[in-house]
């Protein structure tokens, strides 16, 4: 009897051990399973910050991949740039957007904001509503805020919220956190392009958008093509009619010039008012026979301005007709998808700035 009673005891631990054995298995196979799924929306979002996509765009993605690999019910970001907050993406009815841009003002906030740490909300009752709430916002019954920061600089928040009360309670905080981190490092990684996009101002004198618009969003529409021609040129006796004529008349110069140009280039066409004389203009998906068969027939058309100006000789003091009328020199590149574009218009510059002042002619580099 003690015997058998010896061997169920062994039995019994054999069992235990076993099971706290599968258990440990389960535990790791379960928490492998969270690394390779936290590393799969990792790489959607590094495959994201990839595209040739508009920052906006690009956030919009990224939080509906929060959404939908973590089975979020609504989730917001909202991004402060030193002077306003702006809702970036959100799938929540727009009527509650305003709300949801104000939770920086919301006490139950605020202390969350300053100590860069989580807030856990929820209620307790059907009747009840999240304080945060509106008299018509009833939605939510859990929230989730994080505060975001990149390199100790606030710069806005996420909030995730369910309809769902007590939705988070065993929700694993670390997932939470690593994913408020990638969504740092997202906003990060994009940050540069979100100035690039945004840096391009509007020329007053012509009224055509700035180099750094070619950059940006013109690149944008650039590399819908694999292969595009970038043109350059100048107007190479611009010194000369300022200092002849004065300035005033080679600013109305500059302007027929982008007049005539804008006149006559389709709209899918990138034209920008490089630097002072200079010029841009991208042909996305165009090759350089192509490009140069059309700019032969533009050069010829800007080279044709004539501005009549009134001047007086000095011999005989008689007032006098005088036409002024611009020289240019053109030249032309290649472009390539995945390459430097300011790199190509850096060359296209250099090669100008080089180029005797009497060269007049179209050529490709």
């Amino acid at each position: 009897m003690i015997i058998v009673i010896i061997a169920l005891i062994l039995i019994v631990m054999i069992l235990i051990g076993y099971n706290l054995h599968i258990s440990k298995k389960v535990r790791t196979l379960s928490n492998t399973r969270e690394m390779v799924a936290n590393l799969q929306v990792l790489q959607d979002f590094m495959d994201i910050v990839g595209r040739e996509i508009s920052v906006e765009d690009k956030i919009k993605l990224i939080n509906n991949i929060l959404i939908e690999k973590y089975n979020i019910k609504y989730s917001t970001i909202v991004v402060f740039n030193g002077a306003e907050y702006t809702l970036k993406a959100s799938n929540v009815d727009k009527r509650f957007w305003k709300v949801l841009t104000n939770l920086h003002t919301e006490e139950i906030f605020k202390d969350s904001i300053k100590t860069a740490t989580p807030k856990y909300i929820t209620t307790n009752s059907p009747n009840e509503k999240l304080t945060y709430q509106k008299t018509e916002m009833a939605r939510a019954k859990s929230a989730m805020f994080f505060p975001l920061y990149i390199d100790n600089i606030y710069i806005g928040y996420w909030i995730i919220e369910s309809d769902i009360e007590h939705a988070f309670d065993n929700m694993d905080t670390n997932i939470l956190g690593v994913i408020k981190e990638n969504i740092v490092s997202v906003l990060k990684t994009i940050s540069y392009q979100n100035t690039v996009e945004n840096i391009y101002r509007e020329d007053k004198t012509t009224g055509l958008l700035s180099a750094e618009y070619l950059y940006g969003k013109g690149k944008r529409k650039i590399d819908e093509f694999v292969q595009s021609t970038i043109c350059m040129f100048t107007i190479t006796n611009i010194e000369k009619i300022n200092e002849k004529y004065g300035r005033n008349i080679g600013t109305q110069i500059i302007l027929r010039i982008a007049n005539s140009v804008k006149s006559s280039i389709s709209s899918d066409y990138v034209f920008v008012r490089y630097m002072g004389p200079k010029f841009a203009i991208a042909f996305p998906g165009i090759d350089m026979h192509g490009a140069t068969e059309f700019l032969v027939e533009l050069k010829q058309k800007v080279e044709d301005i004539q501005l009549e100006i009134k001047g007086r000789s000095k011999k005989t003091k008689t007032v006098k007709e005088i036409i002024v009328k611009p020289e240019t020199n053109f030249v032309i590149a290649t472009y390539y998808k995945g390459t430097g574009l300011e790199e190509v218009t850096k060359k296209l510059e250099e090669y100008i700035d080089n180029s005797n002042k009497t060269e007049s002619a179209i050529t490709s580099i």
